[in-house]
């Protein structure tokens, strides 16, 4: 007597909804991400040029603090006054005692402005500040 076999199962097939709903999420996630970080560096600051300055890498974390040409503050796209920006790095500096911030000063800023803003670093307990510069263009051609 010959017997069927009922459990036959059906082949494995590829299953590519599922797959292209993950692409299409990670590319979304991707342009945001990078749109955001973008942002940062668009803004109309010439940073100085240096002879040791090294590529901008930026890292997890970091904040960036633009300080215009007339001595505006700018911080994620928002004009931040003293204790606008004194409140946000204290609460940044309270969610991550280590926190970076880069401090991307306009060539023709005065000095006095940037000291300002280092001050309030320095209340908020941040003292891990980097300063932001280009590369000198070469002499050679």
């Amino acid at each position: 007597m010959k017997f069927r076999n009922t459990n036959e199962t059906a082949p494995a097939t590829l299953q590519l909804a599922p797959m292209i709903d993950v692409v299409f999420l990670l590319l979304i996630f991707f342009l945001v991400t990078w749109s955001y970080a973008r942002f940062e560096n668009e803004l109309d600051i010439s940073v100085p040029a240096a002879d040791e300055s090294q590529d901008p890498k930026r890292r997890f974390g970091e904040q960036i603090i633009n300080v215009t040409e007339d001595g505006r503050v700018v911080v994620n796209s928002a004009e931040m006054g003293d204790t606008e920006l004194l409140d946000a790095l204290q609460l940044v500096a309270e969610l991550r005692p280590d926190q970076s911030i880069i401090l991307r000063g306009d060539q023709a800023v005065d000095y006095k402005h940037i000291v300002r803003v280092l001050n309030i670093c320095h209340k908020a307990k941040i003292y891990n500040v980097a300063f932001s510069t280009t590369t000198k263009p070469s002499d050679n051609p």
